[in-house]
């Protein structure tokens, strides 16, 4: 499922065959959390801007509209008419978010529901069932996404209990898969490697998860409260214990410099909310850095967000008129910009592919870091 084309250095260049197409790595996972892109763009928007994966979340879509409405209408894929490949997170890391309200046991998580606070138990076969209802192409792992920091012998305990939920995922899922009727029958599950900032846990967890021999692995937990050294530390040394022939996904991150540099030290996969969220807000990225288009600079300023860009806004419209939409608070505004922002961050892993595959990686790694680390 996975090919390896080429790498340099830890960064690779590869694909990853799913039931609905073939995704070309590094990618960057296009986020709609309940199945549609903050900022009112649809499906068709998707395709145009050059999204590749979406990213649904398991817990808001089993909260709202309900999984088993959603599998009634033929899955996900059909519910949002988009064809591409889908990963939905198994809700573990939205249960975390939810601190105040849970309740950890080695079944699962009891929890009240953000909505109408009813009760809601999830656990390993429950999350499994509810991404099976999706039919997405690739299921996460149910586990648990731990506070950093958090006491060394806490986060082993929950490294133990994430290992056999993980093993439960698996056993479920394949029950699921061979099922009739299955929404989508080559759902793949990957796991997730868990140990907060603790190199020793990390690495053990991974050697640990590995021997299941997934589709695919992803480091979870960070992007948390942590610095971005440490992040990268922590990749470094998951990395050396992670299956080269399976693709590695950082879950929730980041910035377009931490997806060059987690590039650089060997992931594949990405996503964030972040291109979406900083649209809504009026910051767009640009290949020359960040601007903020509600700056007063921009009142009549008749270019482009971005000059070099090509996205179907940059085509069209001047800041000046983005800013008006902005001060006039235009729902337009916010679908302009997350528009714009998700074509850079697609046409960034495109320009990765291309460096990776013909060019020098390295020497665009540092051209890239001269214009962003200031704003990271």
């Amino acid at each position: 499922m996975f090919k390896l084309k080429c790498t340099q250095g830890k960064a690779r260049l590869g694909s990853f065959e799913t039931p609905h197409g073939v995704v070309q790595t590094p990618v960057f996972m296009n986020v709609g959390t309940q199945a549609a892109i903050k900022g009112a763009l649809s499906s068709e928007d998707l395709e145009r801007i050059g999204c590749q994966i979406e990213l649904s979340n398991t817990y808001h879509l089993h909260v709202r509209p309900g999984d088993g409405l959603i599998r009634s209408l033929g899955g996900l894929h059909r519910f949002m008419d988009w064809n591409g490949p889908i990963l939905t997170d198994s809700g573990g890391f939205q249960i975390y978010s939810l601190s105040g309200l849970r309740k950890i046991s080695e079944e699962g998580v009891r929890f009240n529901s953000h909505v109408d606070g009813r009760h809601i138990f999830m656990g390993p076969e429950e999350s499994m069932r509810i991404q099976s209802n999706l039919g997405s192409d690739i299921a996460m792992a149910f586990d648990e996404c731990v506070e950093i920091p958090s006491a060394y012998d806490y986060v082993k305990k929950s490294c133990d209990r994430t290992y056999r939920w993980l093993v439960r995922c698996r056993d479920e899922l394949e029950r699921l898969n061979r099922e009739a009727g299955a929404v989508n029958p080559g759902q793949m599950l990957f796991g997730i490697n868990q140990g907060a900032t603790y190199k020793d846990l990390r690495c053990e967890h991974m050697d640990r998860i590995a021997e299941l021999d997934l589709p695919g692995y992803a480091i979870g937990g960070l992007a948390v409260g942590e610095t971005a050294e440490e992040m990268y530390d922590t990749i470094e040394c998951v990395e050396e214990h992670m299956p080269a022939d399976r693709p590695r996904y950082l879950m929730g991150v980041g910035t377009p410099l931490n997806i060059i540099e987690s590039v650089y030290r060997g992931i594949d996969f990405f996503d964030c909310v972040m291109p979406a969220r900083n649209g809504r807000h009026g910051r767009l990225y640009t290949w020359d850095g960040v601007l903020n288009i509600r700056n007063k600079r921009y009142e009549n300023d008749p270019l482009p967000i971005d000059p070099s860009c090509g996205c179907p806004v940059c085509k069209r419209y001047s800041r000046a008129y983005l800013r008006h939409l902005f001060k006039a608070e235009e729902m337009l505004a916010m679908r302009h910009a997350v528009i714009h922002n998700l074509y850079f961050y697609n046409k960034l892993m495109e320009k990765i592919r291309f460096e990776l595959e013909f060019g020098d990686y390295s020497q665009f790694r540092l051209r890239f870091y001269e214009k962003f680390a200031c704003l990271e």
